[in-house]
């Protein structure tokens, strides 16, 4: 009985349906070396040769198939080859090729790619896979010449194949044999920007940025609006402003490279270029009015350069369009609103906020503008409900004892943090506010037990080392232990304003007045906060100082008007 090619068809159909060539066989591609794609299944060449299918031809095909099977896949990859060569069937060789090259018999499968090839010239899977065995097994100048022969025959396409490899060879391991071959492969297109992009991307690969410039160079001679080879170049450049010199004199060229004048406005952003940054990704807008990124982008922009009615119309279009993550700009929404005194738009949007990073501090921001309506109760009720749903975000705990603290009722905060120390004894941050609600009544014992337990807790933290050693500076007493304190906390945050106005303090009650000025000028400079400028003022009277000290405060007072350190320590000393 005669059985013509569609019946092998059918087989190797079937034998396909169990892919044991592939799932199999183990360890299937090294790491970072180009895969080989090979046609679907079942997917047929348009010429196949015609022949019986014979007792033989059945048993070795058989054999291949249970061997693999099995595990066994250099007997099956050996006993498809031989099929292959007595049938001349390219899916045959095909199938020998991808059991070889997956088991690692790179010899083998090389064998098999050529037979492929030699039956179906035209095939890019067999030339790719072709392609990685070569490189695989080190042939870079047998790869480089097969390559060759495919770039001579592909012009006028060589550049679009030259890139394609380059993307094909981009994760293979060693870049010393890539960047050997890719100078091989460019050198008959001198004149081809695409062969200078590739060397270029070669040479960077092996750590050569010298002559990766003056390759990506010589392509922006050859191409100079091509905007792929301006980025790379920007990334090629010293960040900042050669960056941004360069990208701002290729756009003034080539004003439509949408994708260069993103990067440029993402390099202004990093460089805190704002409203430089702003006039770009409004160009960018105008181009893509529907675009979240660019819309997201001008608002949050608008509202770092204090444009709040731009970033209100920017981020609510964001909303609208409801693509990606809008929770951000419904917490900024509510800043706004919050600003412009619009309170109970403020706290809409806040209540919007429904996950991610700004969630808790948007329920500690609307309970802050409850606050300042007089709704201490409905306030805390709303941080009470925040902490049913996320018991352990202490910022919870500290924004309801803060509120308690903003009305004067110290007692009660003092009780409300108490009660949830007990329950979280080595939380970090309940004990810390719990101390300082003890020092605010006077319990100075529990304030330091507190703060010691802290330390023990996080002693590569500031933090308690800080407020311990400033509340016993603020007080005049056992300054020496104060000192020892704040200069471990000056060791493990060093440009800390609030603790730089600490180590200032201390030497102050130590009677080091220039030491102490040195210190609290630079605490200042970096936050002019309120009781900051008490101290600094205070340190500028106490030498003599004191237009200085008068106009220190002056304009402290128009900024912080409620601050109560600021408000006392100007009482003393002014009239």
């Amino acid at each position: 009985m005669n059985i013509r090619s569609p019946v092998l068809a059918l087989l190797l159909t079937l034998s396909g349906a169990c892919a044991w060539a592939q799932t199999a066989a183990p360890a299937a591609v090294p790491a970072g070396e180009p895969a080989a794609e090979l046609p679907a299944p079942g997917k047929e060449p348009d010429k196949l040769p015609v022949q019986e299918l014979t007792g033989q031809i059945l048993y070795q095909f058989l054999l291949a198939e249970i061997a693999g099977q099995r595990g066994q896949y250099q007997l099956a990859a050996s006993a498809l080859l031989d099929l292959a060569n007595s049938t001349r069937d390219p899916r045959i060789a095909r199938r020998a090729a991808d059991v070889a090259f997956h088991s690692r018999q790179y010899d083998v499968a090389l064998d098999a790619v050529r037979l492929w090839l030699s039956l179906e010239p035209e095939s890019q899977p067999a030339r790719q896979m072709q392609s990685s065995l070569l490189l695989s097994s080190g042939r870079i100048d047998e790869l480089g010449a097969s390559l060759a022969r495919e770039l001579a025959m592909a012009v006028p396409n060589a550049g679009e194949v030259l890139m394609r490899l380059s993307r094909a060879f981009a994760r293979y391991p060693d870049k010393q044999a890539v960047h050997r071959l890719f100078n091989q492969l460019t050198q008959p297109y001198p004149e081809l920007a695409e062969a200078r992009f590739v060397r270029a991307q070669a040479e960077l690969a092996i750590g050569d940025t010298n002559r990766a410039r003056s390759e990506i160079d010589q392509a922006l001679v050859l191409r100079p609006n091509w905007d792929v080879a301006a980025l790379f170049k920007a990334e090629l450049l010293p960040r900042g402003s050669a960056q941004l010199d360069f990208l701002k004199g290729w756009l003034g060229a080539n004003p439509e490279a949408q994708d260069v004048r993103l990067a440029y406005a993402r390099i202004l952003v990093s460089e805190k270029y704002y409203e430089e940054a702003r006039v770009e990704f409004r160009r960018l807008l105008a181009a893509n009015p529907d675009s979240p990124e660019m819309l997201y982008a001008v608002g949050i922009l608008s509202l770092q350069v204090n444009d709040s009615t731009e970033a209100e119309q920017q981020l609510k279009r964001y909303v609208e369009i409801g693509r990606g993550d809008v929770n951000p700009a419904r917490f900024y929404l509510g800043q706004i609103a919050e600003q412009a005194k619009r309170p109970d738009e403020a706290i809409g949007w806040y209540d919007q906020v429904a996950a991610g990073e700004h969630a808790t501090q948007a329920r500690v921001r609307a309970a802050q503008v409850l606050l300042r309506q007089n709704k201490l109760d409905e306030a805390r009720a709303r941080l009470a409900a925040a902490r049913g749903t996320s018991p352990d975000d202490s910022r919870l705990v500290v924004a309801e004892a803060q509120l308690l603290r903003d009305v004067g009722r110290h007692a009660d905060a003092y009780a409300f943090l108490t009660k949830i120390l007990e329950a979280r004894p080595d939380d970090p941050d309940v004990l810390y506010e719990t101390a300082l609600a003890a020092e605010k009544l006077g319990y100075l014992d529990v304030m330091e037990r507190h703060l010691q337990r802290l330390i023990a807790l996080k002693p590569e933290s500031p933090q308690g080392y800080n407020a311990l050693g400033y509340s016993f500076a603020d007080r005049n007493m056992r300054l020496d232990e104060a000192a020892q304190l704040i200069d471990r906390a000056v060791t493990l945050a060093p440009d800390d304003a609030a603790i730089l106005d600490s180590k200032g303090w201390v030497l102050f009650r130590q009677g080091q007045l220039p030491a102490a000025l040195e210190y609290l000028r630079r605490a200042f400079a970096k936050v002019p906060d309120g009781e900051i400028a008490a101290h600094l003022g205070e340190v500028l009277w106490a030498s003599g100082r004191r237009d200085e000290a008068l106009a220190v405060w002056r304009e402290a007072a128009k900024a912080h008007p409620t601050n109560e350190v600021l408000t006392a320590t100007i009482k003393r000393f002014v009239p």
